[in-house]
């Protein structure tokens, strides 16, 4: 059974899985210091040798001395791991071994400098993720890092410094810590060390003084450093409470809490709060309780806290007093702001005197309606429906009607609970107005009709008194909770809906490879909530339509006015909020990278309700992940067919300094043999070298005309002239141009004669396939051409029994310029044949692929190999 404390609270399940989660991982010790040079390498290794002392195995994965004589004496006796040395660009880098760190397998782990980049080529590319590999092998570690390399405190530190730190740690590696020991020193104190050379050497430490460790930088750095480690120790406190079911709060920690209610003063609570907020120094948070009165005042306020820097929390609970009081105990708050309304309007005045009975352990403050409060956004009052009230009446009259005609037999009591059923139906169909419009009509119905004396409102019965009494307020409580019930069901539906289709949009967007294909979708959903949507990318500065739907959505001057205000200003614009709320139109900025990629737009006539604000507030967040997302699928895209056009580039060049200058060589040594010696040689060598000239020649035009084939294949500017062309014929004719392919079989089944394809493209296949085969197999060894019909197409197999392509590069030998090892050489040719096979064959409406070893060579055979294409059948 879960354990209870005597008040019979629980503990919070949350924080007690997050509790046993722990149980197999290493604890983490992070020393986290104000500054560079404070001491916290050095706090962490004295903090070591104790642990030493106590008979703890303590190693020092990685400590870096930066050339400090203290820091290498601190060091002491610690056992220290070896460093990985790392080849990088002709250097050797050392960095921390973790393969090493895993198999040594210490109770107590040391590892300087957290926020450290890897070199290139190591597991992880960060020495936090190395920590958090150590840590998940059961081992306990201690690290140190700078306040500066906090992600979530890199613009901070930078408008403080001028300095924008390279490296950082994600904020969740804080929260990662079971510890945190903060250290610190007084700002002249550490420029003193600095000045005496205990941090960097004496010449970088006259510029460190004049740049990055002035004295109101360090005062900044160290505030920044107190306020996060009292954070943390707040989050411990509130974990540690949860996880013991202690009621809060506990005043360890400032918390401002908002409460947001649909009265005028919902912005004053705001920013009431918010300057509370600023000065204890305190987060700030707006907790509203979703209602149906809810208004534009709501959103506003909600979305001023955003830009004041708070959070937001909605919820739907029947008993506001006790959700807020729930959420500020759990999230120990220790401060609530609440608005005075002096129309009943809003969080009303029976909430503030219950909220003040039985908040006795938070500090509230009631902030009135301003003197001159400003105007509310004036929407337009819907049309009011009126077919519940014509539905009730008309049940109401059938049901008195019938009850009239069956006076005899149906005792008056009867026709009490019968129109107290109709109440019910009718609030929790059509909501608490016609419930309630039910319950004071059949009250006046029942005893119009059905309590003595009849046709009269007088009762003469006492019990008939009481009876009505009864009826009226079991009518009317009967209409009220049936109405909340049916309002309570219909947010519940609206939010699922909302997250029906972000998870539907989420979908799509995984789906959508192009920048056109998101945008699209973004308008498309926009538009299915609002009736229109829009989305509008930044180009220098400027905003451009990209995607509208429905088709000719078209925004006029004062919605391209407020789409550009919210571009630049990085806030929501349009109607239902502070920013132009007369135009008809929401606009929403599309964060990248901190910056405003775009606005996504969705007409609305009146502000949208809150939950429908927050399913488009999300439409947009997600539009500006999967719009970076393509931007750099496109980018890695781009960049990698630059890389294979780079490849592809070295590869010609190699192959056009090997294949060309290997026969010109050879045709120049020849051509001076002859020159010089002409007369002196004999017709037999004359010969010999005329023919050497002339294989070299025909390799040097086989070459150039390959390069040319891929360079036409590659551009597709290919003719291709389909007709019926008969194989047998072709293959003889590819034959008699193969040099060493004169014994080649040919086997064409009787219905595999013809194929529909271009005759020269086709020849020239052959002529690539017979020449690759005859490099790869040995002499005498057989060579077939086979076509067989399959269907539609015709396969035609051209086979070897060479040496075979081993199975690693078989995926390979369609690439341009790749050559097939054989054994511990490469196989002669540029590497072109094939692929120009593959690029004819494809171009001609065809496939091509490579088997090796073949599946019908006898046991004591060679490997072999056979190319297949597969062409339509004439």
């Amino acid at each position: 059974m879960e354990p209870s404390t005597p008040d019979g609270s629980r503990p919070d399940p949350d924080a007690l899985l997050a509790s046993l989660r722990q149980g197999g991982r290493g604890h983490l010790k992070i020393f986290l210091g104000a500054a560079p040079g404070v001491g916290k390498t050095w706090e962490m290794l004295a903090a070591a040798h104790a642990k030493r002392q106590k008979g703890v195995d303590v190693v020092a994965g990685l400590i870096e001395t930066h050339g400090r004589a203290g820091t290498r004496e601190a060091i002491g006796e610690l056992e220290q791991l070896p460093r990985l040395a790392v080849p990088y660009r002709g250097q050797s880098l050392e960095e921390f071994d973790l393969e090493a760190a895993l198999k040594r397998r210490p109770a107590l782990l040391l590892v300087d400098e957290l926020a450290h980049t890897n070199a290139p080529g190591l597991r992880h590319a960060k020495r936090w993720q190395d920590v958090q590999d150590v840590l998940e092998s059961g081992i306990d570690v201690w690290t140190t890092v700078n306040v500066q390399h906090l992600e979530s405190l890199n613009d901070q530190v930078a408008r403080i410094t001028g300095v924008r730190v390279a490296e950082t740690v994600p904020d969740t590696v804080l929260d990662m810590a079971d510890e945190i020991e903060l250290i610190d020193l007084p700002p002249a104190e550490l420029r003193a060390r600095l000045q005496e050379g205990f941090v960097y050497r004496p010449d970088i430490a006259a510029r460190a003084l004049e740049g990055f460790f002035r004295e109101g930088n360090l005062g900044a750095l160290r505030e920044i450093a107190l306020r996060r480690a009292a954070q943390r120790i707040d989050k411990d406190v509130t974990r540690y409470m949860r996880s013991s079911a202690i009621p809060g709060p506990w005043p360890v920690a400032e918390k401002v809490l908002a409460l947001i209610g649909a009265d005028d003063a919902a912005s004053n609570v705001v920013r009431h709060a918010a300057r509370l907020a600023e000065a204890l120094h305190a987060p700030l948070t707006s907790f509203h309780i979703e209602r149906t009165d809810d208004n534009a005042n709501v959103q506003a306020a909600l979305d001023l806290t955003v830009q004041l820097g708070g959070g937001v929390v909605t919820q739907s609970a029947p008993d506001m007093v006790r959700a807020v009081l729930d959420y500020a105990a759990a999230q120990n708050i220790t401060h609530i702001v609440v608005g005075r309304t002096r129309r009943g309007r809003g969080l009303g005045r029976r909430f503030s005197e219950a909220l003040t009975r039985q908040a006795q352990d938070f500090t509230l403050h009631f902030v009135p309606v301003p003197a001159a409060a400003p105007p509310r956004i004036k929407l337009p009052a819907p049309e009011r429906d009126w077919s519940p009230y014509i539905l009730a009446s008309c049940l109401l009259a059938a049901i008195t009607l019938t009850g009239v005609s069956m006076r005899n037999l149906l005792p008056q009591e009867a026709m009490g609970l019968i129109f107290t059923g109709l109440i019910a139906a009718m609030a929790s169909r059509a909501g608490r107005a016609p419930g309630l419009f039910t319950a004071v009509a059949g009250f006046f119905l029942w005893n119009f009709f059905f309590l003595p004396p009849f046709y009269t409102l007088s009762v003469t019965d006492p019990r008939d008194v009481v009876a009505l009494l009864v009826f009226l307020l079991v009518g009317l409580i009967t209409g009220t909770l049936a109405g909340r019930v049916r309002q309570e069901a219909a947010g519940a539906a609206a939010r699922m809906e909302a997250l029906r289709r972000i998870s539907l949009f989420g979908q799509r967007l995984s789906r959508a490879a192009t920048l056109s294909d998101v945008m699209a979708s973004a308008a498309e959903e926009a538009a299915a909530i609002t009736g229109a949507g829009i989305v509008l990318l930044a180009q220098n500065g400027t905003l451009t339509p990209e995607v509208w739907r429905p088709d000719g959505t078209v925004l006029d001057e004062a919605a391209e006015v407020a789409a550009a205000w919210c571009l630049t200003h990085d806030m929501e614009t349009g109607t239902g909020t502070a920013t132009l709320p007369s135009v008809p139109w929401r606009f929403f900025p599309l964060h990248s990278h901190g910056t405003v990629a775009g606005v996504l737009g969705a007409r609305t006539a009146v502000a949208p309700p809150t939950p429908v604000v927050q399913t488009l507030a999300t439409l947009a967040d997600q539009t500006a992940l999967a719009l970076e997302r393509a931007r750099l699928s496109m980018q890695t895209a781009r960049t990698q067919a630059h890389e294979d056009s780079q490849k592809l580039r070295n590869a010609l060049l190699s192959s056009l300094s090997h294949d060309l200058r290997t026969p010109l060589t050879a045709i120049r040594g020849a051509a001076e043999t002859l020159v010089t010696m002409g007369e002196k040689l004999d017709a037999a060598t004359r010969a010999d070298l005329l023919n050497a000239i002339t294989e070299d020649t025909s390799r040097m035009g086989k070459f150039l005309a390959n390069i040319t084939d891929m360079a036409r294949a590659e551009s597709g500017v290919l003719d291709i002239k389909r007709a019926r062309v008969p194989l047998e014929t072709l293959a003889e004719a590819a034959i008699t141009r193969t040099p060493g392919a004169l014994y080649t079989a040919i086997n064409i089944a009787p219905d595999a004669t013809h194929v529909r394809a271009d005759p020269a493209l086709l020849e020239q296949v052959l002529v690539n396939l017979l020449d690759n085969a005859v490099k790869y197999a040995p002499l005498g060894s057989r060579i077939s051409i086979a076509a067989q019909r399959a269907g539609d197409t015709v396969r035609i197999k051209v086979a070897d029994e060479g040496v075979g392509i081993p199975q690693t590069e078989l995926q390979s030998v369609f690439d341009s310029f790749f050559r097939a090892s054989r054994g511990d050489r490469v196989a002669p040719g540029t590497g072109l044949g094939l692929a120009i096979a593959k690029a004819f064959t494809e171009a001609m409406d065809g496939r091509i692929s490579a088997q090796s070893p073949r599946s019908d060579l006898p046991a004591d055979g060679l490997p072999g190999t056979v190319i297949t294409l597969e062409l339509p059948a004439a």
